[in-house]
């Protein structure tokens, strides 16, 4: 691929590069623009673009709350200010929950959704969990990130990562450990408060891959979603958790790189 062009459009680090339909990406809670690298050999035919969204990454940081709508309302300004009127969309995890809310809000935009871990919302018995990670995160800082990243590696990676991919379990520690504490509370708090995207105005072709060992977005909660998606395809990868890309790259890389070039115009 050509190469990254680094932007800053309002104050998110953008990750551009590619000529070509568009493609969108938008990582999970944790994560960053990193977190489709693994992937880019099935994206080389595109524009590809990398958002670290506010309050990730290498984004600068943001006032005020963080929610998914804020994030939805981030990607199609992303998208307006590089002249993008229909794109692709990539989503990990939270980020799939963002790009489902895209879909949903404006469906004529959207070309196709390929969305790795993914799921609607948090279930209820997750959300008190997760705002207590903000509280963990925004009281001991940098300390406390650090015994997050652990517990996140030891909950959702598979066993079989864990003993046999000690790279990928390194990039999943790795992104949480670059995160700021109070952006990734921030994050949380978004994540906590998460509701489900309008999937019946959702027209987009739809991949969805998820891990048999995932407990965030376990097999049985993502082929529910899948039933409600009309013509989706569903992908489970065998001993994979939760950090799809970095757990099973190539497996990723050749699902996507199918599903996106049968729709290639």
């Amino acid at each position: 691929m050509k190469d990254v062009s680094t932007q800053f459009i309002d104050r998110m680090a953008v990750e551009v590069q590619g000529e070509g339909d568009a493609v969108l990406c938008l990582h999970g809670l944790g994560g960053t623009s990193n977190t489709f690298t693994p992937v880019l050999g099935a994206l080389s035919p595109y524009k590809l673009v990398r958002i670290d969204l506010p309050g990730s990454g290498r984004s600068h940081r943001v006032e005020g709350a963080l929610s998914i709508q804020r994030f939805v309302d981030a990607t199609f300004n992303v998208a307006a200010r590089l002249h993008i009127e229909r794109f692709h969309l990539l989503g990990h995890s939270m980020g799939a929950i963002v790009a489902l809310h895209c879909a949903a809000q404006q469906p004529a935009r959207i070309k196709s959704l390929a969305l790795f871990g993914p799921l609607l919302a948090p279930p209820a018995q997750a959300r008190e969990g997760i705002r207590a990670r903000a509280a963990k995160a925004r009281s001991e800082g940098v300390p406390g990130m650090a015994e997050i990243a652990d517990a996140i590696v030891a909950g959702a990676t598979s066993p079989d990562t864990r003993t046999r991919l000690p790279l990928a379990v390194a990039a999943v520690r790795e992104s949480l450990m670059r995160q700021d504490p109070e952006g990734y509370a921030r994050c949380c708090e978004a994540l906590a408060d998460a509701q489900a995207a309008a999937l019946e105005n959702i027209t987009a072709p739809t991949l969805l891959v998820t891990g048999e060992d995932d407990a965030v977005a376990p097999p049985q909660a993502v082929r529910a979603l899948h039933e409600c998606l009309v013509g989706s395809r569903l992908v489970v990868l065998p001993r994979c958790g939760h950090w799809t890309t970095f757990e099973r790259p190539d497996e990723c890389e050749r699902e996507l790189k199918s599903f996106l070039s049968a729709r290639r115009h």
